[in-house]
């Protein structure tokens, strides 16, 4: 699957969804986004599975704001409609499969019950 192109009108229900979702905050002007492009783009032709999105923050800074998004790339993981992962930096292409095999092996109910610790 290729990646999903996310904006305000899209951003809600597609990160929203069950399911893992992993999205790429990025720039045109950005040396070490245009790096990574091609890195994330072959994950997700490996992971038909999970839906890659990519947020440009020039097009979508309130996005941006939202996650408050300071440094690019930066790599968020979201599953479930759960973030359970952000992280500034390009990731080598092992590194971000070591990443999304640690999002899949995540048991989500224990994720949800020490957030819903940590909120009381």
């Amino acid at each position: 699957m290729a990646t999903v192109e996310l904006t305000t009108a899209n951003f809600d229900q597609v990160t929203g969804s069950d399911g893992i979702v992993l999205v790429d905050f990025w720039a045109d002007w950005c040396g070490p986004c245009k790096r990574f492009a091609p890195v994330y783009e072959r994950s997700s032709e490996k992971h038909s599975e999970i839906t890659f999105g990519k947020v440009d923050t020039e097009a979508q800074q309130e996005i941006a704001a939202k996650f408050d998004i300071r440094s690019i790339p930066t790599i968020m993981a979201i599953r479930d409609g759960v973030i359970v992962f952000a992280q500034p930096g390009a990731l080598p292409e092992s590194a971000l499969e070591n990443l999304i095999e640690q999002v899949q092996a995540l048991d989500m109910d224990d994720v949800r019950k020490k957030l819903a610790e940590h909120n009381h």
